[in-house]
This record gives structure tokens, sequence and C-alpha cells, in this order.
């Protein structure tokens, strides 16, 4: 995309990645303005062709970029990879280690023909003793023990999306700017970044990891959980509808129990400090949950609303899709998937200058944008780098 207005305008990527999260860094790489070329075998990415859960993969994550074929038994081809990394910023690749190796792009094989590159490996563990190994979303929620902390010990739950692969794309994407900026100060050589799952994982559970280590307390998960708030719960409605309300503040309990018939604890010196309603949470909460479910959901949003409280519904995905903050102007962006049919996603997470990002993407047709590439590429007349034999 030329003459975007956005960050990344000018910035070349490569991409040979599948699944998730190396997809999940080529989709906001091209979201901010960086054109992402994703090579694909003849046969195509296999996610292409998943169903059930993963039906939503290859188009979610592989939006705006464009799809190039090519078939590294062909030596030609290889030299086509080559010259098309000779004229990018960026590699992003998944494979596990020493996969690429055989086709000619391995770490050394990358370093000695193009050393201005920034290479991002995605793999499933950082260096050590267990980067040999694969990994999955699943895996590395049970070994990082945010598996036992969403669940408990004895039933292990993993998080409901594919959350580490999203943020490992993500950290991607952070340490791909960053290495962009170093070259910006002059640097000519390019950086060789691997981001790990497992890591990233284990960056999300260092808190109870630190808890932990500072205190000797082993964290309690969240089924679990020591409360900090004297009301911080989900509640039956009437209707049969639920609701979570969280009251946090002094402020927030004053009024909460103004607004709700709630006086007497107002107005209980045993209840003075935060603390104290801690401790009294078992009269307090059969208490709230009595007078809460007297109201329907919606009336209560509106109260709680009103007073500057935090609450929720309890939704599941299907019903953000009518949800009106969603719906707001630019809360989802309408996309095209590769057999011309539109879908909404929502946008990324950001505005940028006051707007949002990612309306009108499209879907890549397999090997679409082969010969456009092949063209481009002949008429910016890279020099040959060498058949990877």
């Amino acid at each position: 995309m030329t003459g975007s207005g956005l960050p990344l305008e000018g910035v070349r990527v490569v991409e040979m990645t599948h699944m998730v999260m190396g997809p999940t860094c080529g989709m906001i790489l091209a979201q901010l303005g960086a054109e992402v070329i994703k090579v694909e075998p003849p046969a195509g990415d296999k996610t292409r062709i998943l169903g059930g859960m993963g039906v939503s993969f290859f188009p979610l994550f592989n939006r705006g970029k464009r799809s190039v074929v090519l078939d590294f038994a062909k030596p030609e081809d290889r030299e086509t990879m080559h010259r098309l990394l000779a004229s990018a910023d960026v590699f992003l690749e998944n494979f596990r280690d020493g996969q690429l190796e055989k086709q000619g792009l391995g770490g050394e094989e990358l370093r000695k023909k193009h050393p201005h590159l920034i290479v991002a490996g995605h793999k499933g563990f950082l260096s050590g003793p267990y980067d040999h190994r694969p990994a999955l979303d699943e895996v590395v929620q049970m070994m990082s023990g945010l598996a036992a902390m969403t669940g408990t010990r004895d039933k292990p739950q993993r998080v409901g999306s594919s959350a580490n692969d999203i943020m490992g794309g993500m950290f991607g994407v952070i340490s791909i700017l960053a290495a962009l900026y170093q070259k910006r100060g002059g640097k000519t050589d390019g950086a060789d970044i691997r981001i790990g799952l497992f890591e990233n994982c284990l960056f999300l559970v260092a808190q109870h990891m630190v808890e932990y280590e500072m205190t000797g307390r082993k964290p309690r998960s969240m089924p679990e959980r020591e409360h900090a708030w004297p009301i911080y719960d989900i509640f039956d409605a009437a209707g049969g509808d639920r609701i979570f309300i969280g009251v946090v503040t002094e402020g927030h309990w004053q009024s909460f129990c103004r607004e709700f018939g709630l006086k007497e604890f107002a107005a209980d010196p045993t209840l003075r400090s935060t603390t104290d309603r801690i401790m009294a949470r078992d009269r307090i909460i059969p208490r709230v949950a009595e007078e809460i479910k007297r109201w329907k959901v919606a009336d209560l949003s509106a109260r709680l609303d009103a007073l500057n409280i935090c609450f929720s519904p309890i939704n599941r995905p299907e019903d953000l899709l009518q949800d009106p903050h969603v719906l707001r102007p630019g809360g989802l962006v309408n996309n095209v998937n590769a057999d011309g049919n539109p879908f909404r996603v929502p946008a990324l997470p950001l505005e940028w200058n006051g707007s949002n990002i990612g309306e009108g993407l499209k879907v890549p047709v397999l090997g679409a944008d082969t010969d456009a590439v092949r063209a481009e590429l002949d008429q910016q007349k890279l020099p040959s780098t060498g058949n990877a034999a």
C-alpha cells in the first residue's frame, strides 16, 4: 500500500509463517502500513483449509497481505526467494529450528547473503533446554501455570482464545519496530530476533511468580483467590441474566449502598474500612445478591453507569456483534475473504490520529500476487544472491 499515511509505509516484510503467532505479527505490521508478502508453498498455507474453531484463523490473521507461491524444489524459485529477501526489510518465520536450513534459509545463510535483514523467528521456546520442542498455546498455558491459575490445580483450564499466540505476534511487532528504529540511527546490519511462545506465557504469569517470590505464599487460582474488594462478583439478575459488579473505592461503596437500599451496611461501624468489608463478605454478598436479583440487567447497568461503578453483563463473543460500543463507527471494520465474501472484525485496539485502522483489508487468494511480485523484482534489477542448492 502506498500513500497510506501509515507509519510503516515503505517497509517491506516477507512472511513465511502459518497458524496464529507468526501471521498475527504480519497482520499487525500490514495494518500499520507495511507491505507484507506472504510466501506460500504450491498447496498453500494449511491454515487456509482449517474448519471448526480454526475456520477464522487464515482470514483473520492474514488480512492485508499479498500472496506469492514459490516451490523450493525448483532452483529458480529458491533464487526468487533470495531476490525477494534482498528487497525486504524484515523476514518473518515460525518454523522448527533446522527446517529452513534445508531450504537455504537458515540464520547463517541469511546473515551472509542479506546482512541488512531483520529476521524475526516465532518459536515455541527461546534458547535453552526446551528450544528443540514444538509448542502450542494450550501446551504453554499448562507449562507456565496459567491454566492452573485460570482453573484450578485439580482442573486446569486454558484461556478461551489463542491469547498467547496473539500476544506472541505482538511481541514480534514490538521487537521489529525496535530493530527498525535502531536502523534509523545509521545501523546498516539487520537483527536476529527470536520470540518464544512459552516465555510469552511466562510473562503473563510473572505477577503470580513474583507474589510467591516476595511472600512465600503460593498464589491461589482465580476461582479460589482471596478477594481484594468487598464486592467483586457475578450476580444473578431478574429474568435469568447475570452481571458482574466491582465496588472498589470508598465512594463507590457509599453510593452503591445508598442506591440499592443497603443503608445498614453504610452505617455499620464494623464496616468502616475496605478490610473490614472484605472480612465480612460472608454476610455482605448474600444480602447484595438478594437485592440485585430484583433488578433487570438493563436497569442495573443504567444505575451502575450513572454511579461510575464498574460492571458488565456476562457476554458471549456473538453478543458483541450487537454491542453499541463495538458497533460505533470504526469499532468493527469490513474486510473481504479470499472467496469474496465480506466479514466484520474488531479494529486494531488503537486509534491513529483519531481514526481506526484496518478498514477494507482483503485476504489474499493463493498466489494472486506471484506474477506481479516477480515483475517488480525484475524491474528493480536486484542482483543475484546465489541459489540455495
